[in-house]
């Protein structure tokens, strides 16, 4: 009887101990690195601003290693990211490149793979042409739309993306078609703009700023609703009634992503550490500087923000896209 009640005691004493354990772990989360998977190269918009949160989160004790996984106009590291450990300490970066194959069905990944944490950025695109062009405002360009035969050409960086969505729905307020032309990055975009080779570019401000501020290229619209407050004398395609959404609600938005089934008091906690870091000071110089801009939008909210977009995406991929 004796030994049975020792048993007893120990098993209790060791669950008494599991859960304490447990209990301090979750209180503690995260208490050893965590990884944000970044899918794209070293060096672009997207890795410099997971570096960028790495860097703020680290002073708030938080360490955070950078992993870029690039390949497959990111699924290949948002993968790896949704068939992670669902522990919390593997994150991701998304952008609406995840929507874009999504509403293709060149992924087996569906939005139900993430968990969406919070927003970290925006890259409100741009149209820009040559220096050398007789553009030199939205009015010129729509006119050289309607009257170029065989179309204007626009280079965009990638595919079945928001880039490619923007081109199109100018094209479909001018009621015109166009040539679409993919490159692999922005800066091959605007190389080939720079030198005259493409009528017109859609990339990000991130990309293109010290181009237009060089004078090697001129920008003419911003896809956005406001301007950019690093390019402020660049006007929006609304301000000179152009609709360039068209086919629906877009932005290009970066927001950070965690596997499906991470426990809800962590992605809770990481929330409110992103948040902060965000709201800081040096996130906002950082995303003023690259022409970026932020809110902080986390949890449902940006749960529901990629759900609209996916939704946008679902319906314009079957008219403009193209499967690869």
């Amino acid at each position: 009887m004796k030994a049975l009640q020792r048993i007893a005691l120990g098993l209790s004493m060791a669950a008494s101990t599991f859960m304490a354990a447990n209990a301090s772990a979750a209180g503690t989360y995260p208490d050893h690195p965590i990884t944000l998977i970044v899918p794209w190269n070293a060096g672009g918009a997207i890795d410099v601003t997971g570096r960028k949160l790495a860097e703020l989160l680290g002073k708030d004790g938080v360490t955070v290693v950078v992993d870029n996984v690039a390949g497959a106009s990111s699924m290949i590291g948002l993968a790896r990211v949704a068939h992670s450990n669902p522990d919390g300490y593997t994150l991701g970066l998304a952008t609406p490149s995840l929507m874009g194959a999504i509403a293709l069905k060149t992924t087996k990944l569906t939005q139900a793979d993430f968990v969406s944490l919070n927003k970290v950025g925006v890259d409100p695109l741009m149209l820009v042409v040559p220096k050398s062009s007789p553009v030199n405002n939205v009015e010129d360009f729509i006119k050289l739309m309607k009257e170029k035969s065989g179309g204007v050409s626009i280079g965009i960086p990638g595919s079945n993306n928001v880039n490619q969505i923007f081109a199109a729905s100018l094209a479909k307020a001018a009621n015109v078609s166009y040539t679409n032309i993919p490159y692999t990055g922005g800066s091959k975009v605007l190389i080939d703009v720079a030198g005259g080779q493409l009528d017109g570019g859609v990339v990000k401000p991130s990309e293109s700023i010290g181009q237009i501020k060089s004078g090697l290229v001129k920008a003419i619209g911003v896809f956005a609703r406001q301007r950019v407050d690093a390019l402020p004398d660049v006007p929006t395609f609304a301000e000179h009634h152009v609709d360039v959404f068209g086919y629906g609600d877009m932005e290009q938005v970066t927001y950070l992503v965690a596997p499906k089934g991470v426990p809800a008091d962590r992605l809770a906690k990481m929330e409110d550490l992103v948040a902060k870091a965000v709201n800081s000071d040096a996130y906002k110089q950082f995303t003023r500087d690259y022409g970026m801009s932020i809110s902080d939008v986390r949890s449902a909210a940006m749960q529901k923000e990629a759900e609209g977009i996916q939704n946008t995406f679902n319906t314009v991929a079957p008219k403009i896209f193209t499967a690869e």
